[in-house]
Formats: C-alpha cells, structure tokens, sequence
C-alpha cells in the first residue's frame, strides 16, 4: 500500500498511526520499514501516545531503541514512556529510558511518578533501577502519600525495606 502512495502516516480514529500499531505488537521490522519510510515517531493518539509509548507499555526493548534513535520524544507533558515501563515493571526497558536521559521524577496527569507507580503494582525490578537512578523516594502523590507510604498501604514490605535503604523516611 505504501508503495502506492498511502500515506505512511495515516491512523485510525482513535489517532494510532502504522507506526503505533507496529510498536505496540513488537513488530520491529515493520517499525525499522515504516521509519524507513519516513513515519514520523512524534506523533501522538488521541490519548496523548507516541509509538514509542506503545512500545514501552508492552516492554518491547528493542522497538523501543528504534523508536528513540528516530526521534520519539522521551519526555514531555503528560504521560512519558518511563511512566509506562515502570507501571508494568518492564525493569530492562526502565534502565534503557533512565540510561537515554528520561526524567526519573517526573509527575503523570495522575500525579505520580513512575517509582510511585512501580511500587503500586508492586515491580520491585523496576523501582529497584528507578533507586539506582536516584529518583525521589520522597515526592508526594495528589493525596500527600509517598513511595513508602504505598508500598506500606499495599502490605509490600520488601519495596518498603527497599525504599528506606534508599533514604526514604515516610
């Protein structure tokens, strides 16, 4: 199709371009082909994804790398792929985003931070880069609550331990 002109940008209606789709399942090889055809790796949904947030959410490593390397954006407004990775506690995928320069602390729409998120789904893997990073164990959620205070909410006594050997205090 592409080469008969259709447009290697063109999306559904929920605005997932072939290059979202593409990342989303993994499908490195149709990522490399369609960037090869000039897809552009910034483009967001309607809910606010890049194809590298797709990529991201589902721990696909080396579509991720792609993605980047074309120029996906790795931080901006609103969710970022680091606060995908660590909800899902892809920790290989974590260390790849906080090695390229991603923002460790930086807050969501929901006003957490990806180790925040980490330790609510319990992904001692992913919070444990996230601590070696130096992300803030001590930021505060939209109700004042901390990583730890989470973590013991949750009854995660392992990520609590973990927290306080990180400095965290409540």
């Amino acid at each position: 199709m592409l080469d008969r002109g259709a447009d290697v940008d063109t999306s559904d209606k929920d605005g997932n371009t072939l290059l979202m789709l593409a990342a989303r399942s993994g499908n490195t090889s149709m990522v490399r082909l369609l960037l090869g055809r000039k897809a552009s790796p910034s483009r967001r949904n309607g809910y606010g994804d890049t194809a590298l947030m797709a990529a991201c959410l589902d721990g696909y490593l080396s579509t991720a790398k792609l993605l980047l390397a074309a120029g996906s954006p790795l931080n901006g407004p609103g969710w970022t792929p680091l606060h995908y990775a660590a909800f899902q506690g892809h920790a290989d995928v974590v260390e790849f985003l906080l090695s390229a320069g991603a923002d460790k602390d930086v807050v969501a729409p929901n006003g957490y931070t990806p180790l925040m998120l980490a330790i609510r789904n319990g992904n001692e893997q992913a919070a444990r880069r996230l601590l070696e990073h130096d992300a803030d164990p001590e930021v505060t959620g939209p109700q004042g609550e901390t990583a730890l205070a989470i973590a013991n909410q949750r009854g995660e006594s392992k990520l609590a331990d973990l927290l306080r050997r990180a400095g965290a205090t409540r």
